[in-house]
């Protein structure tokens, strides 16, 4: 998380509503060297874990055989390179604003019998946000493919104990430089984050500034 405070003065709340919306991250676990793996997940804000699947193969999961492992969740948002030009005053630096939450907790094998329940909460928690389309279910695979998947795979509970966060958007700088700043990412577009990192940047709707 970056060091300085008015960059990490953000509810909890709604870095749980962020990873809830991205649902997609990375994986962290120590071992003789980090063990990462970039994981879709499903996660209820109003709890405090979230369930995903690994393969079987993964070095993660091999490491779950055997025991629950410390781990970190690293999910990013917007992010763009910030040019001293666009602030409209002198003497800056380039930078990069972005935003990103660390969830911090432990990392457990489920049994392999709820296999087929996290699949299906997680194949209906994505398919939901597709709507009006006809939903995909489970129910569609035949029943071989299905039991062939299912031996490839295992579910994995994360249970978070602290979120860190960090939402860099120009707040440190005059109102006026950071609203200049976010004319220039949503004009340079960069990537595809440059329209919602300058929508943050210009309402600043998550940060208290009091």
């Amino acid at each position: 998380m970056h060091p300085n405070k008015i960059f990490r003065e953000t509810d909890e709340t709604r870095s749980k509503e962020f990873m809830a919306e991205q649902s997609f991250g990375m994986f962290i676990v120590q071992s003789s060297i980090p063990l990462i793996s970039h994981v879709p997940f499903i996660f209820d804000p109003k709890t405090s874990y979230c369930e995903t699947h690994l393969v079987r193969s993964n070095p993660i999961a091999r490491k779950l055989a055997e025991e629950e492992v410390s781990a970190v969740l690293v999910v990013q948002g917007p992010q763009s390179y910030i040019s001293p030009d666009w602030y409209g005053i002198d003497d800056q630096v380039p930078t990069w604003n972005y935003v990103a939450v660390h969830a911090k907790g432990r990392l457990s094998r489920l049994p392999q019998d709820k296999l087929f329940e996290v699949l299906d909460r997680q194949s209906g928690y994505f398919e939901d946000r597709l709507a009006p389309k006809p939903a995909w279910t489970m129910d569609k695979l035949h029943e071989e493919t299905k039991v062939r998947l299912m031996r490839q795979i295992v579910p994995v509970r994360f249970d978070i104990s602290e979120f860190q966060s960090t939402w860099k958007l120009g707040q440190n700088k005059p109102d006026d430089a950071r609203l200049g700043a976010a004319r220039g990412v949503r004009e340079a577009q960069l990537n595809e984050h440059a329209q919602s990192l300058s929508d943050l940047m210009e309402n600043l709707p998550f940060i208290d500034k009091s």
